[in-house]
């Protein structure tokens, strides 16, 4: 694949993705439409959309239908912006800024943050779970790929590790 296509497919990638999520996230006049607008406010701050593209890729490598390949690259996008927005709270790595604009935490404040990352990041098993991701054996196995994806062996066990690094004496090793 060439540079102008490469850019070509990471823009369709990210055009379908933003279409995805904006279809599932559209913020109500009630009392959670706080934490969806704090949601929102994260997967639509930009970002490159990369892992969403890599899934993408992959699907039409193996000639997964659009229909079926678009919620979980959606999925995949909501875990990543979940592990951003705990990783910018004060208690982790206390980041103020994050592509430009304020961290959730810093925008709304701690608890919304929280909240916003553990909603994004049950959104995303809403969206692996939806009868268009594929059939009932192939989204059963999404949603355990992701689970263990996010885990303590995977994307917190990454932030244990960050947060052990910074107070370690002697650097740690995996």
């Amino acid at each position: 694949m060439d540079t102008l296509n490469l850019e070509t497919a990471l823009k369709n990638a990210s055009g379908l993705i933003d279409q995805k999520l904006g279809e599932v996230l559209v913020v109500p006049d009630a009392p959670e439409g706080r934490v969806i607008e704090a949601m929102k406010y994260t997967l639509m701050g930009g970002g490159k959309r990369l892992r969403a593209f890599l899934c993408i890729q992959t699907a039409k490598l193996f000639n997964v239908q659009e229909a079926n390949y678009a919620r979980v690259a959606a999925a995949i996008e909501c875990a990543h912006s979940y592990s951003l927005v705990h990783d910018d709270l004060p208690a982790m790595d206390d980041d103020d800024m994050r592509r430009g604009r304020p961290t959730v935490h810093n925008e709304w404040d701690e608890a919304t943050a929280v909240l916003a990352g553990d909603a994004l990041q049950t959104m995303g098993f809403e969206l692996v779970l939806n009868d268009q991701a594929g059939s009932p054996d192939v989204r059963v196995e999404l949603a355990k790929t992701l689970a263990k994806a996010s885990g303590a062996h995977g994307m917190v066990l990454g932030q244990a590790l960050d947060i052990a690094a910074e107070t370690a004496e002697t650097p740690l090793t995996l």
